[in-house]
C-alpha cells in the first residue's frame, strides 16, 4: 500500500493529513511552514474532492511510516501518532482512525477485509456461497458492506442482505472456519474478537448507506420474498428527515462536523421542518447566508442532493455511536 503513495504528489498528500487533522490543528502545522509551500498546500487543499478511504490511509499509513523510520527521539512512532491524533482530534473521533492506521497494519483473516479496497473484497467473495458473502459483509464497517453490495451482481443483492437481517449471531467455531477460508485466499491468520455478527440492524445500516436507487430496489425485492423481513429493516432505517427529531444540542453538534455547502445541497431535498431545525441553530447572519446561497444555485440533481444527505447521515451514525448525539425516532435503533 506504501508503493500507491508514489503516485501521490507530495502536496496533496500533506493536504489529505492536514484536512484529515481538522482546521485548528492544520492552521497550526501551517505557521510552521514556508510562503512557498504554504501556497502549495492550500492549493492541494482547494483541489481535493471526493477523496476515498483507501486514499487517505495509504497517506496516513505512509505518515507512520516515515515516522517508524526518521525518529531519533527515542519515543516510539505509533505511540506518538496515537498521542497526536488523540491531541488533535479528541479521543472520539481519533480512535477509530487510529485502529485503522496502526491495527490494521497486522489485521489477517476476516479483520484483514476491512484494509482492503472494496473492489477486491467484492471480487474475493462474489463466487462464494450467499451465505459465506453475508457473514463477511456483515463483518465489515457497514459503510465499506454498502460499498462491496453494490459491486455484486444485482441477482445476489437482495438474498445477501435478507441473510445478514436473518443472522442471529454465529458460532466461535464456524467464525474460525471462515476465517481460515479467507486466510487461504490471501494470507495470514486472525484473532477474531466477535461472534455476533448480523441482524436487522447491520443490514439496515448497510442499506442506509447505498445509493436510494439500487436501496429501493433491493428493498421491494426483499419484499416480494419476504413482506414482514422488509418491513422490519425499513423501521430501523434512519432518513434524512429523521434528523427533524434529533434535539437541538444534538443538531449543533451536527453542524459543527457538515461543510456549509454540503448541508445547502442536502437541505434542498428536505422537509421545511428539517430546513427549520437546521437553520434555527445557527446564528441569524449564518441561516440567512445557507438560504441565500441555495436559491442563488437554484435546482440541483437529485443524485447530487441524495449524495449530501448521505454524507450527513454518515456523520449522524458517527457522532451517535460516539455518544455525542442522539438519534431519536427509528433512528435509535441503530445506535
Amino acid at each position: 500500500m506504501l508503493d500507491a503513495n508514489a503516485q501521490i504528489p507530495g502536496p496533496e498528500r500533506a493536504a489529505i493529513l492536514l484536512m484529515s487533522l481538522g482546521e485548528a490543528e492544520a492552521a497550526e502545522v501551517l505557521k510552521h511552514m514556508g510562503a512557498k509551500d504554504v501556497q502549495k498546500v492550500g492549493q492541494a487543499m482547494a483541489a481535493l474532492s471526493n477523496v476515498s478511504r483507501e486514499r487517505a490511509t495509504q497517506v496516513m499509513e505512509h505518515f507512520v511510516s516515515e515516522m517508524e523510520s526518521q525518529t531519533s527521539l527515542g519515543v516510539g512512532a505509533d505511540d506518538y501518532v496515537r498521542r497526536v491524533l488523540v491531541g488533535a482530534l479528541g479521543e472520539d473521533k481519533a480512535s477509530g482512525l487510529i485502529d485503522r492506521i496502526l491495527l490494521g497494519r497486522n489485521s489477517k483473516g476476516l479483520e484483514a477485509l476491512k484494509w482492503m479496497e472494496t473492489r477486491a473484497v467484492a471480487d474475493l467473495v462474489r463466487n462464494e456461497h450467499p451465505q459465506i458473502v453475508a457473514i463477511v459483509l456483515a463483518y465489515l464497517d457497514p459503510d465499506q458492506a454498502a460499498e462491496v453490495l453494490a459491486l455484486l451482481p444485482e441477482r445476489m443483492r437482495s438474498d445477501v442482505l435478507m441473510r445478514i437481517a436473518r443472522l442471529d449471531g454465529i458460532q466461535p467455531a464456524a467464525l474460525r472456519e471462515l476465517d481460515e477460508i479467507m486466510e487461504r485466499q490471501f494470507s495470514g491468520g486472525g484473532n477474531l474478537k466477535q461472534s455476533s455478527v448480523g441482524g436487522i440492524k447491520v443490514a439496515a445500516n448497510i442499506l442506509n448507506l447505498m445509493d436510494s436507487t439500487v436501496e429501493q430496489g433491493i428493498i421491494a425485492k426483499i419484499g416480494e420474498a419476504d413482506a414482514d423481513l422488509s418491513t422490519r429493516i425499513q423501521e430501523l432505517m434512519f432518513v434524512f428527515d429523521d434528523l427533524g427529531d434529533v434535539d437541538d444540542k444534538g443538531i449543533q453538534a451536527l453542524l459543527r462536523e457538515v461543510s456549509t455547502e454540503t448541508l445547502g445541497m442536502a437541505l434542498k431535498g428536505a422537509e421545511a421542518r428539517v430546513k427549520d431545525k437546521f437553520t434555527k441553530n445557527m446564528s441569524k447572519r449564518a441561516a440567512e447566508m445557507l438560504l441565500e446561497d441555495m436559491e442563488a444555485k437554484g435546482p440541483a440533481r437529485v443524485s447530487d442532493v441524495e449524495a449530501a444527505q448521505k454524507e450527513i447521515l454518515a456523520v449522524a451514525r458517527r457522532l451517535a455511536e460516539s455518544g455525542a448525539i442522539v438519534l431519536g425516532g427509528k433512528g435509535e435503533e441503530l445506535i
